[in-house]
């Protein structure tokens, strides 16, 4: 096959230097065709195949595994025939080639029957669209290599936005990222698309129609805002998104960082959307921070105050005071214990209540099968029943958390009191906590047992002196012994001494 310079040097030789083709032919030892070619192409000569090169082992199959590749189409993705099912289907039919060769044909026949999609570009008005989807990403949290959810809210026209990180895609957690997108941007966009997520979605209608989950309906209605949803397997109807999940995994989270907990991560994640707001997105002439101060403008104002973003459960309490949530079992006082209650699952902690009064709060545990206990909760069972005290699991657990102070007032008080006294005394001493803040009653503690007289009373003592400086014992009331009525009445007549003065009284 010629080269350009070979095909330049004939054109040369034949335009400048007057040659014929015929003696251009002779002098290079090429065909008149090859010459006549060369000088008719302006481009590069290039040598292209009449008919397709000869196959004999492959060559009577292409035609089958043609039928098979366009039979793909109309099978479920996961039930679609394989290159390798093609081969063994082939071969069963008389095949005798490699399997190479047939991965090849099948890769060719997929890249002619291939369409390439074709998109429109879009263009969106400031403070009107925002979309918002889901990521997944790994740090490390409290020393631990664990797998969070990325909600990631971002504006249409703007580009900005805002991403946080939680432990799954309930509910829940759904609505928490809401608000505090909203909070971050300082108002509401008019609408929202998203996927057909199960947290908002409860089934697919005809067309863009769908039936929302009820909670997500309450949640639109207070803040105002309507929903698109995207259709099924068209997650490029909101791309935008999309692409900046990926964004912010790449760069936010690039190297799996550690972090204490998830308040530490959240913050980190603030900050890199702030940052992120001196970008300027592929296609666009300005930052994102410039196109903000013009979006910023048409938000829509929040509401006077937000939706508590929790779901909500009716659990009955177990004969060991905890209530069943999930997989997690979690305590309520045993001195307030009713046949059911309320359960307010929020991302992070969970309340219980009853009626109106909140009886507990814990952390939220997405573990399983985990007992959640407040050793406060157990204290006044164990005040009646000072029998369980060395294996109770609640003391067991508070044990290990304990200031060793404590050690110290439980051997005090057994050296000084009999049998289960010295454990009801220590439980009510415990109780303080219930009342008062941990350190507070732990000095008051240290205290007491500087003074040698560690007991309820001169603990309680200490624990007012210390946080009330002006705390005065109240009056004592001597309405039960009337021979100490007078006492502290009426103040004493002072001038009955001045007779001393005088060198004593009249009479004498």
């Amino acid at each position: 096959m010629l080269t350009v310079a070979d095909q330049l040097r004939i054109r040369q030789a034949y335009y400048h230097e007057k040659k014929s083709q015929r003696a251009i032919a002779r002098e290079w030892g090429l065909s008149r065709n090859t010459v006549k070619k060369a000088l008719e192409q302006d481009e590069p000569f290039a040598y292209r195949r009449q008919q397709p090169a000869r196959a004999p082992v492959i060559g009577p199959y292409r035609e089958r595994l043609r039928e098979l590749v366009e039979a793909n189409q109309g099978l479920p993705p996961k039930q679609r025939y394989t290159a390798h099912k093609m081969y063994e289907i082939i071969r069963g039919e008389g095949y005798t080639g490699a399997e190479s060769t047939v991965r090849y044909q099948v890769a060719q026949l997929r890249k002619a029957t291939r369409q390439q999609a074709v998109y429109l570009p879009l263009e969106y008005d400031p403070g009107v669209d925002a979309q918002m989807d889901w990521g997944t990403a790994e740090v490390e949290l409290g020393g631990q290599r664990v797998t969070v959810k990325q909600f990631t809210l971002r504006w249409c026209y703007s580009r900005k936005l805002f991403v946080a990180a939680y432990p799954s895609e309930k509910q829940e957690c759904f609505l928490d990222g809401h608000v505090r997108a909203f909070h971050y941007f300082g108002g509401l966009p008019q609408r929202i698309t998203y996927d057909n997520l199960k947290p908002a979605v409860l089934r697919i209608l005809e067309g863009r129609n769908r039936e929302e989950q009820a909670r997500f309906l309450a949640f639109r209605n207070h803040y105002v805002f309507d929903s698109r949803y995207c259709t099924p397997a068209a997650g490029h109807e909101k791309g935008g998104v999309e692409n900046d999940v990926g964004y912010a995994r790449r760069n936010f989270l690039a190297g799996c960082p550690s972090f204490a907990n998830f308040d530490a991560l959240n913050a980190y994640l603030l900050e890199q959307c702030q940052q992120a707001d001196e970008r300027t997105v592929y296609g666009q002439p300005h930052r994102v921070a410039a196109a903000w101060d013009i979006e910023r403008a048409a938000l829509r104002p929040l509401p006077a105050h937000d939706v508590a973003c929790c779901t909500t459960h009716d659990l009955k309490v177990n004969r060991y005071s905890q209530v069943q949530f999930e997989t997690n079992r979690y305590s309520v006082p045993t001195d307030q214990t009713f046949p059911t209650v309320t359960l307010r699952a929020f991302p992070f902690h969970l309340e219980i209540l009853y009626q109106d009064q909140v009886l507990a709060r814990h952390a939220r545990s997405y573990g399983r099968e985990e007992d959640i206990l407040d050793p406060l909760h157990y204290l006044p069972l164990l005040e009646q029943r000072p029998g369980a005290f060395e294996h109770a699991r609640p003391i067991r657990q508070l044990r290990q958390t304990w200031d060793p102070v404590y050690d110290r007032l439980l051997a005090h008080l057994q050296a000084r009191l009999a049998g289960t006294r010295a454990i009801r005394e220590f439980v009510r001493i415990l109780s303080l906590h219930r009342t008062f803040p941990p350190d507070a009653v732990t000095a008051a503690v240290k205290q007491a047992l500087g003074c040698g007289c560690a007991h309820l009373d001169n603990v309680t003592l200490c624990l007012h002196q210390a946080l009330t400086p002006d705390y005065l014992p109240p009056q004592l009331d001597l309405s039960s012994q009337p021979s100490l009525a007078h006492v502290g009445q009426q103040p004493v007549d002072l001038s009955l001494y001045d007779q001393l003065l005088r060198g004593g009284s009249d009479g004498d």
